[in-house]
């Protein structure tokens, strides 16, 4: 790395000289971080008026030599010595007044990105959260107009919301923002970026996942118009943005591109039915629901778990199929009177959950099934059971849908689903053997319209489950 040049010296001056210059255990130059930083704080001084202002104004780009160093900062910020440095020059004191004074994205941009790899350590994290101007400042970033801010601003918040220390401290600073859910909202509804997407999607489902109160307001909220990003220097009233038509507007841009990101998004609709609000909020949408029924009905239908998978499929989508899942069956309890939940090829949903759990008896039966056995084994077991409870949650939710559907499923229907190959006896039985006992009285309300489509199936279903014609 370039350093300043020295008086000429001796190998073992040069070579004590460097080693006091060093930053840490590390190769690089106290003297060059100091003269980076200070051409960083008179880049940002022209913006005072006075004679050394520009007179186009102030600067919107960085010249290519300054870019380049500071983007060598940056990288270097994420060795710990470095980060402690920075601190301790007073660092996220200059990167404030950059968000103060600079009108150069991409100057704000990489100052925030600093900040998030100083934050990413411990007691700087602590340092960073505590300071309230300085959260503030940030959480203002959230209302740029630049996504490649908006993106380090996103990760640098996640990374303070995954700090068990100073996480209550965000939360709360949050919930006293009423502008942050605007921000966001926006980002969801209008962002095309991905990775920003995915990004703000994880700090909403850190938040939502961290503070239920928080999500109560959040899904409560859109009531008032708030100040919103805007490109120039005065603000703009955003739209009145409700949560759940936000969400899925991000979830439809992620989709394809990226399935963690997916995963992200059907996670945040999940919690959202854990508390009556959410559920009430997704279910009595102007559409009634239909929007978010059809896109994690295509999504179950039409991409996961396929009949040309390999059953394996199902481990690698356990955790995006539970949380789809879970919010189609919250729906399906609380909407059954809606059209879309009644449509005939809605009915192929049960058919795919039938499939889900076959695959699931072909790969992981013996992890659901014998969770408890290996709990007992060696600790090296320990990422085996942790898929074995995620398989499991799938499966409970697979039923307890499944056993809804099968309720409301017609005579026309079963018919329709036996010509297409959807039901017979192997399907049939796979669902009975998973929902039996619990669900014993869907079983038998399928069975009694089974009987009437196809009297010879149902006849080789209760040889096959004794305890069903003991009840009939």
């Amino acid at each position: 790395m370039d350093r300043n040049p020295s008086p000429p010296c001796s190998d073992a001056e040069e070579e004590e000289e460097e080693e006091g210059d060093a930053v840490g255990n590390t190769v690089y130059s106290k003297h060059w971080l100091f003269s980076v930083l200070t051409r960083l704080i008179e880049v940002i001084a022209p913006a005072e008026p006075g004679p050394a202002a520009s007179p186009q104004g102030p600067r919107t780009e960085l010249d290519e030599e300054m870019e380049n160093d500071i983007c060598k900062v940056w990288d270097m910020s994420m060795d710990e010595d470095v980060a402690l440095f920075l601190q301790e020059f007073n660092a996220p004191d200059i990167f404030m007044g950059v968000f103060a004074k600079s009108k150069c994205p991409r100057l704000t941009e990489i100052c925030v990105g600093i900040l998030g790899n100083m934050a990413c350590f411990q007691d700087i994290c602590m340092s960073i959260s505590k300071d309230e101007n300085l959260g503030q400042v940030l959480l203002q970033r959230l209302c740029d107009s630049d996504s490649p801010t908006l993106l380090e601003t996103s990760r640098l918040l996640l990374t303070c919301l995954s700090q068990p220390e100073v996480a209550n401290v965000w939360v709360e600073r949050i919930r006293e923002n009423p502008s942050v859910y605007d921000c966001v909202c926006f980002i969801m509804s209008s962002s095309t970026n991905v990775d920003l997407l995915v990004k703000v999607g994880e700090v909403v489902d850190k938040l939502f996942d961290l503070d239920e109160e928080l999500m109560l307001n959040w899904i409560k909220n859109g009531t008032c118009q708030s100040v919103g990003p805007s490109g120039d220097d005065s603000p703009e009233e955003l739209p009145d943005f409700k949560i759940v038509p936000c969400i899925l507007e991000a979830a439809k841009q992620v989709r394809s591109d990226n399935p963690e990101g997916l995963d992200v998004y059907m996670h945040i609709l999940q919690l959202l039915t854990t508390v009556d609000e959410g559920i009430q909020a997704i279910v009595q949408a102007p559409d009634g629901g239909k929007e978010t029924w059809s896109l994690l009905y295509d999504l179950v239908c039409q991409e996961l778990c396929q009949p040309d998978d390999p059953p394996i499929i199902v481990q690698e989508q356990k955790t995006v199929l539970a949380s789809i899942l879970s919010v189609l069956s919250a729906m399906f309890a609380s909407q059954t009177e809606q059209e879309y939940t009644r449509m005939r090829k809605s009915k192929l949903c049960l058919f795919v959950l039938i499939r889900i759990l076959q695959y699931m008896e072909g790969c992981g039966k013996r992890a659901v099934d014998n969770s408890k056995e290996s709990e007992q084994e060696e600790t090296g077991r320990t990422e085996i059971n942790e898929e074995d409870f995620h398989l499991k949650i799938l499966k409970d939710i697979c039923c307890e849908l499944l056993s809804n559907m099968l309720q409301e499923l017609t005579k026309e229907n079963t018919i329709e689903g036996l010509h297409q190959g959807h039901l017979n006896e192997q399907t049939c039985s796979c669902a009975f053997q998973n929902l039996l006992p619990l669900y014993f009285a869907s079983v038998e309300s399928f069975l009694e319209v089974l009987r009437e489509a196809d009297q010879t199936l149902a006849d080789n279903l209760e040889k096959r489950f004794p305890s069903l014609k003991v009840h009939t």
